[in-house]
C-alpha cells in the first residue's frame, strides 16, 4: 500500500534552527555535517527522540536587518537525520536529508540554547509533491560549471554526473560548486530545477568574465 500523501498540515508547524554558513542542502539531496557546538548538540539530541527532524538555515550576513527572524535568512530547509555517530572528543557526525524548503515566518521560544522558527511551507508546497521532469541547457551549464572549476584548480567527476539525471546534476553541482553564501541563498531560493540551473550558468559565466577583466554590467 502507497504511503499517504502529505500535505501542508502534516508538517511540522515550529522547527528547530541549526544556523550554518554555506550551508547549501536542496529537497531530495544529503548533506553530511558535524555538530561540536553545545546548543546544536542538545538540538540533535531533542531531534533524536522527535522525529528527526531540524531546519537547515544560512545566517544572514547583516544580524540587523529587518526580517521575520533577526540574523537569518526567509529561506530555509526541513531536513531530517538519516545517519547519526559519535566521536571520541564529543562531536556528533549526522547526514542530513533535505525534504521541504519553508519561509521563516517568526521566532518561537527557543531551548537549550538552540532557536526555533515557525515555518510557513506555502511558497514551496510544490516540494511535497516532487517535480515534474524539466528541460535544461546541460551542455551550456556542463562547459560553464567545468570551465569554472578548472580557473580553481578542480574538476567535477565528470563520469558520474554523465550518469545523473537533470535534476540530480543541478543539485549536485549547486551544493558541490564553491559559491559565496549569498550565492547559495539565491539557488535554495530558486523556485524550479531549471530557475536553478540558469541562476547557475549565470553566476558561472559571470565570474569567469570578472576573472578575465570584462564589464559584466547589463
Amino acid at each position: 500500500m502507497a504511503a499517504p500523501r502529505l500535505t501542508i498540515a502534516d508538517l511540522p508547524a515550529v522547527v528547530p534552527v541549526f544556523a550554518v554558513p554555506g550551508a547549501l542542502l536542496l529537497p531530495g539531496a544529503r548533506l553530511p555535517l558535524t555538530v561540536f557546538e553545545p546548543r546544536y548538540l542538545a538540538m540533535v539530541d531533542d531531534c533524536l527522540g522527535a522525529g528527526r527532524l531540524f531546519a537547515l538555515v544560512q545566517p544572514a550576513p547583516n544580524p540587523h536587518a529587518e526580517g521575520a527572524v533577526a540574523g537569518l535568512y526567509g529561506t530555509g530547509i526541513v531536513a531530517r537525520i538519516v545517519a547519526f555517530g559519535e566521536t571520541g572528543d564529543g562531536r556528533y557526525l549526522i547526514t542530513a536529508l533535505g525534504l521541504w524548503r519553508f519561509r521563516l515566518a517568526g521566532e518561537e521560544l527557543g531551548r537549550s540554547g538552540y532557536r526555533r522558527v515557525a515555518a510557513d511551507y506555502t511558497p514551496y508546497r510544490f516540494d511535497l509533491e516532487g517535480e515534474a521532469p524539466q528541460a535544461i541547457d546541460r551542455r551550456r551549464l556542463m562547459s560553464g560549471v567545468s570551465t569554472y572549476l578548472a580557473r580553481q584548480g578542480a574538476a567535477p567527476d565528470q563520469s558520474k554526473l554523465d550518469e545523473a539525471s537533470d535534476g540530480e546534476l543541478v543539485t549536485a553541482l549547486a551544493m558541490s560548486a564553491p559559491l559565496s553564501p549569498e550565492e547559495k541563498q539565491a539557488i535554495l531560493e530558486a523556485m524550479s530545477t531549471s530557475e536553478r540551473a540558469r541562476l547557475m550558468m549565470t553566476l558561472f559565466e559571470m565570474a569567469l568574465l570578472a576573472d578575465t577583466g570584462q564589464d559584466v554590467r547589463h
